[in-house]
């Protein structure tokens, strides 16, 4: 599955974030995916890692997304992406991304730097020996910090069905909008049991990948968390569904709705 990583981590805005005592998340956290195909093919797994880390002696969060290909499809088609964001603990706002893929041969090596203050992307494509600076949009995020940065933004108490959020993401070598909107409550089946969680659907380009617009759905578990357990995507061939099947280092209590 091209893209596999990319689907999982580009899910997840508009002022500063919330300081380091207030975040979602801390070192140590660590989730598992397990990814189906049109809900029964096995396509393969993705992790996501949180550390403490410093970057030109500022302190950071560095996180460390990987996805893979398992089973039958690693045979006709082979995935293995790596992709690493250093962000600011108070701001969340990237100072590092790093993206190095191998999707079927589609090989790719990247590595930027943001100057947020002067707005700048300095961008290092090793595979293709090119180096280049590009104009960013005002606190711009890459699509790793982008997800932790919504995790502290959304304020559950406040949110509305229909409620959107924006924000501006750096990818490659262009800016692009970012859109989310909350579609409500739902008590969803998980490998844990039954949790209380917020549905969102965030907006994605429609066309060689995507069914339409609106083809991505979001739960994310409705506590102090915001844990990532289900997304579904409906590709223009098929649908893909990412379930987190394992996870430890979370900051605050996991709450699953006991059976009566």
């Amino acid at each position: 599955m091209k893209g596999l990583l990319i689907i999982l981590l580009a899910i997840v805005t508009m002022n500063t974030a919330k300081a380091q005592e207030d975040s979602a998340f801390q070192d140590g956290e660590w989730f598992r995916f397990e990814m189906s195909y049109s809900g029964f093919l096995k396509a393969g797994n993705a992790t996501l890692t949180v550390k403490d880390d410093t970057i030109d002696g500022k302190p950071v969060y560095h996180v460390v997304g990987k996805g893979w290909t398992t089973g039958a499809i690693k045979w006709f088609f082979k995935v293995k992406d790596k992709y690493e964001s250093y962000f600011d603990k108070t701001t969340l706002l990237p100072y590092r991304f790093i993206r190095n893929i191998d999707e079927g041969g589609h090989k790719k090596d990247i590595e930027i730097d943001f100057d947020q203050e002067n707005r700048k992307a300095y961008i290092n494509d090793k595979k293709k020996k090119k180096k280049m600076v590009v104009d960013t949009k005002p606190n711009v995020q890459d699509m790793v910090s982008m997800y932790y940065y919504l995790r502290n933004k959304i304020e559950i108490a406040t949110l509305k069905p229909g409620d959107e959020i924006k924000t501006d993401m750096f990818f490659d070598e262009e800016n692009y909008g970012f859109k989310i909107k909350y579609l409500g409550e739902e008590i969803l089946e998980t490998e844990f049991g039954k949790v209380k969680t917020l549905k969102f659907r965030p907006y994605v380009l429609a066309g060689r990948v995507f069914k339409e617009e609106e083809s991505l759905t979001l739960w994310v578990s409705k506590d102090k968390n915001k844990v990532p357990l289900r997304i579904q995507a409906d590709l223009a061939v098929g649908s893909l569904r990412a379930d987190l099947d394992a996870f430890k280092g979370l900051k605050y209590p996991f709450r699953i709705i006991a059976d009566n």
